[in-house]
């Protein structure tokens, strides 16, 4: 099951996480998250749509049965932010929305100046 092990490699280097990050979002021992990774082992059933579920993709495409969908940076960051926030107790969950809320205010632009580029991820 190569693609599976492909596919979940590619899946966490698009949202920006090690092998060992995937397992503790997935609940899972690291030894046996790198496993499937390393295709020396295949999830069962349960597993397999767990790990599909908390990375935010489908059974199909782990499996290789369908292409992603191209993405875009932004689709890629909402993604990632989606997944990390997910993982949060409520009390920060509530800290990072109030943060967001709070880069999210519109600011008056300084007369003169540029609005500085969006710097690499």
């Amino acid at each position: 099951m190569k693609v599976f092990a492909k596919r979940l490699k590619e899946r966490a280097l698009q949202l920006g996480i090690s092998n060992s990050q995937a397992a503790r979002l997935c609940d899972l021992d690291e030894r046996r998250y790198s496993n499937y990774a390393n295709d020396q082992r295949e999830p069962d059933l349960m597993t397999l749509a767990k790990i599909a579920r908390v990375l935010d993709t489908s059974v199909d495409h782990l499996l290789g049965l369908t292409d992603a969908s191209p993405m875009n940076r932004r689709t890629l960051l909402l993604e990632r932010l989606t997944i990390a926030a997910g993982t949060l107790p409520e009390d920060q969950l509530e800290t990072v929305v109030k943060q967001t809320e709070a880069l999210a205010i519109p600011r008056p632009k300084k007369p003169g100046r540029k609005s500085p580029p969006i710097s690499g991820v």
